[in-house]
């Protein structure tokens, strides 16, 4: 195998970030960290000294990256808000106006289809065993498969239907100013 070939593959995951730097490393752990956690343990993950971690966890927390929880010792989480608010951003940023409105309007309908076929206002309002039990054609995958997408896709048009309000806003004020 020559040295070029053993570059294309993927890094393996308990090692995913190593040829990173240490910035992209820490900033990977917290991506993939789900409950508050020590500088320390993030330090361990990311491979570096806890000092340099508790550094860029500070300058995180001042981006609005991650939320810090005062303590002994003091804990970070990633805080799922600016994350939501940079996805937000980037469909506004990708998609016309009317791109963003002719998405709404697919998860609209799609919405409604699901709301029409389980006679129900919202994915939870199903009860998907009593669903599978008394339905000849789906089974309790296909039940939750569809409950999946239909609480996907009620998620989805609200990010789209942000976004499309971000560009509306957007250009009202550029129309005025």
């Amino acid at each position: 195998m020559s040295e070029t070939d053993a570059t294309d593959e993927p890094p393996s995951f308990e090692d995913a970030f190593s040829s990173d730097d240490v910035e992209q490393r820490i900033y990977g752990t917290i991506l993939q960290t789900r409950e508050p956690t020590t500088a320390s343990a993030v330090a361990d993950s990311a491979d570096c000294d806890p000092k340099t971690a508790r550094k860029y966890l500070g300058w995180f927390d001042d981006l609005g990256i991650v939320t810090r929880h005062d303590g002994h010792p003091a804990t970070y989480e990633r805080n799922d808000a600016y994350f939501e608010w940079r996805r937000i951003n980037q469909l506004a940023a990708d998609h016309s106006v009317e791109g963003l409105q002719d998405r709404v309007r697919e998860l609209t309908t799609r919405i409604t289809e699901y709301e029409t076929t389980y006679d129900a206002a919202s994915p939870a309002a199903v009860d998907a065993v009593a669903v599978a039990e008394d339905s000849d054609k789906r089974t309790i995958d296909d039940v939750y498969s569809d409950l999946g997408d239909w609480a996907t896709a009620r998620e989805e048009r609200d990010r789209y239907e942000r976004a499309r309000q971000q560009r509306t806003g957007g250009e009202r004020e550029q129309a005025s100013g």
